[in-house]
């Protein structure tokens, strides 16, 4: 039965229509992904699920007695709390009952024959009602929850009114998660996290979770873990799609390839009809032309198709950057501390014309630092730096308060870019199609930059940076608030080809958004916040293939080893009887030779055949980790952990054929 349901909802807000006629059920347990333009209604939705909202037309159902939790993206948590008390009050109910097993306990020290029954009774109802809470083991749930979205020991005790906009986020979803609700309603809930983090609350959702989950997020690697179904909002419409989110781009993919199609034969319907009609409408035939032209003009308004609006891919033609020679920056020996803490330590860097640098790290390691320390922004303790004299940097700042929030969107662009070699700017046309080919669409070119939202000021500002010229772009978190759209279109724009229209300069990528990482970077660069660096040279995806892998061998190693201490472990002999002859010690030791050789398949294939045993097995390990360095299999988390699963099988009976066969090679 579902546990919530619309049905020909409709919702607006005075002229603008956000929902028509939108119909969605949700089952017990069942993981959605909400996608959308931003503004398409997404929030909305959730509100209305989360009854802060009423439809004006059309029925919201929820099932009773069914628990709601549902996290904005600025949660209410009492600021007079610790962090840890603010994440304790999701177990309000236990801590109650707690303190009312304290008054039955201290009762029961003095209770009268005729209060002991009922003093009895009531402690038993308390303790059932606490064990099915939870009980003490509530305390450790709170500090994993805690320590899984990034908060270490040390801050439990903080006061929420002390803590940043974004930890009061992370407070406010660790509250959310550990209340356990049967519907969990989540808008943005990886804005604040950082990669680890965003990894916990993919397991967490996917492995542990037991409610159903409706989650608005622009991390497709979060959905495509988590989620097993996507609602897209489209033109006040619900558009359902079985399966993840790269299931859902193709599947979308393939609507817009039908759509198209049928909007092709559609005008070429109405193109024929128009010149018969427009032949034949004063002739002979004037009766047949006046009742196709009613035909027509039925179809045109019941029946026509619209032409999919983002159909095209961005085509463009990006003015190209200015050669900066072999180096364009490079750092030798950096040193930098803030006090105490060590930030960088012996750091070297070099970057080449065209090469694309994603930056990681944990919130806190000094990502932003770096940036800083590399365009002089910020001096290190020692060390020495080096820029290309002919260097134009693009900086995609957080804070956008240098813009001029009068102009419109194009004109925007338009003054943004450099001039050409000629002294030439870009005319109006090619800055709407710059706009264009970041979504800006329509009337939307000719909005002011100050009623923009944040991620529509976002995307204008990459739009004139991508196209500016630089021959340098850093990108500081440029998809925080960027939709999947709007992300998928910037990552478009660094990852085409430059003869295609894409950008041709250096990048330098700071971003927790593990596919934007994946899909335009071919080094990764991990700081750990203790002085500590990592250069990897390839994708993301390569990156963190080879990181599991590492984590994961130590487990396999130990659990191999442990699987041969138990083999190799002697068994306590039993005592020998009084007497024994050594005839009857041979033929104990023959007999239990016997019985082990009958338990282990392995005793009865040849020292040869076991050799080759373990040289396939071994390719077969070599091919398995081949794959896993594969970014189109790891990209998809179910081949991942499948792969990883088959690893650790094959590891294992490859450790059971080493043993057999070095034990065959010692007798």
């Amino acid at each position: 039965m579902p546990i919530a349901t619309l049905t020909n909802v409709r919702f607006g807000h005075g002229t603008r229509l956000l929902l028509d006629g939108a119909t969605l059920t949700i089952e017990p347990g069942e993981k959605l992904g909400l996608v959308g333009r931003n503004g398409c209604g997404k929030s909305t939705l959730m509100r209305l699920l989360a009854g802060q909202s009423k439809p004006d037309a059309g029925i919201v159902g929820i099932a009773r007695n069914c628990r709601i939790g549902f996290l904005t993206q600025d949660p209410t948590i009492e600021p007079t709390d610790t962090l840890r008390e603010a994440a304790a009050r999701a177990f309000t109910r236990l801590h109650e009952i707690r303190h009312e097993l304290e008054g039955v306990y201290e009762a029961l020290s003095h209770a009268g024959a005729d209060d002991l029954d009922r003093l009895l009774a009531r402690q038993a109802a308390l303790d059932a009602e606490f064990e099915r809470g939870g009980g003490y083991a509530v305390d450790h749930k709170i500090d994993a929850v805690l320590h899984g979205l990034g908060f270490v020991d040390a801050q439990f005790s903080t006061l929420v009114s002390k803590l940043s906009g974004g930890q009061r986020a992370r407070a406010g979803l660790a509250r959310l998660l550990l209340e356990e609700p049967d519907l969990l309603l989540l808008d943005e809930p990886t804005n604040h996290l950082d990669i680890e983090g965003r990894v916990w609350l993919e397991d967490f959702l996917a492995d542990e979770f037991p409610g159903a989950v409706v989650v608005v997020s622009h991390d497709r690697w979060l959905l495509d873990r988590v989620v097993s179904r996507i609602i897209e909002i489209h033109d006040s419409s619900i558009r359902e799609y079985p399966g993840n989110y790269a299931d859902f781009t193709v599947l979308r993919r393939e609507r817009a390839l039908t759509q198209q199609r049928i909007h092709e034969k559609q005008q070429d319907k109405i193109s024929r009809e128009e010149s018969y009609i427009a032949r034949y409408k004063a002739g002979q035939r004037a009766r047949q032309a006046k009742g196709r032209a009613t035909r027509l003009e039925r179809f045109q308004r019941d029946n026509l198709v619209e032409r999919p609006v983002d159909f095209d891919v961005m085509r463009l033609q990006l003015p190209r950057a200015e050669r900066v020679g072999d180096i364009v920056v490079s750092a030798h020996e950096v040193f930098k501390a803030f006090g105490p803490r060590v930030l960088l330590r012996d750091f070297e860097l070099t970057l080449k014309p065209g090469d694309r640098l994603g930056v990681v790290g944990a919130n806190g390691t000094g990502k932003t630092t770096l940036l800083r320390i590399l365009m002089g922004d910020e001096r290190p303790d020692t060390g020495s730096l080096k820029r290309s004299p002919r260097l134009s940097v693009g900086w995609f700042r957080q804070t956008h308060d240098h813009l001029d929030k009068t102009l419109e969107v194009w004109r925007h662009l338009q003054l943004t870019v450099p001039p050409r070699a000629n002294g030439v700017r870009l005319s109006e046309q090619e800055a709407r199609d710059l706009a264009g080919a970041f979504l800006f669409s329509g009337g939307a070119q000719e909005s002011l930059l100050g009623s923009l939202s944040g991620g529509e000021r976002a995307r204008a500002v990459l739009a004139g940076l991508v196209a500016g010229a630089h021959n340098l772009l850093i990108l500081d978190e440029p998809s925080n608030h960027l939709d999947i759209p709007s992300a998928e279109r910037l990552e478009q724009a660094l990852s085409l080809p430059p003869d295609e229209g894409g950008y041709d300069g250096t990048l330098i990528l700071v971003s927790h958004d593990r596919a934007l990482l994946t899909a335009t970077c071919d080094q990764i660069l991990a700081l750990d916040g203790d002085g500590k660096w990592r250069l990897f040279q390839g994708t993301y995806a390569e990156f963190d293939a080879q990181r599991v892998a590492s984590e994961a061998a130590p487990a396999t190693t130990l659990a191999v080893a442990a699987k041969t201490v138990a083999v190799a472990k002697p068994v306590p002999a039993a005592k020998p009887a009084h007497k024994q002859t050594a005839p009857r010690k041979k033929e104990t030791v023959r007999s239990q030779a016997h019985t082990s050789a009958s338990r282990n398949p392995l005793s009865s294939f040849p020292l040869d055949e076991l050799d080759a045993r373990v040289q396939a097995i071994t390719a077969k390990l070599a091919a398995i980790d081949a794959k896993l360095g594969d970014p189109e299999v790891y990209a998809d988390r179910k081949k991942t952990n499948a792969l990883l699963d088959e690893r650790t099988m094959v590891e294992g009976q490859k450790s059971r054929l080493e043993e057999e066969w070095l034990r065959r090679s010692d007798v």
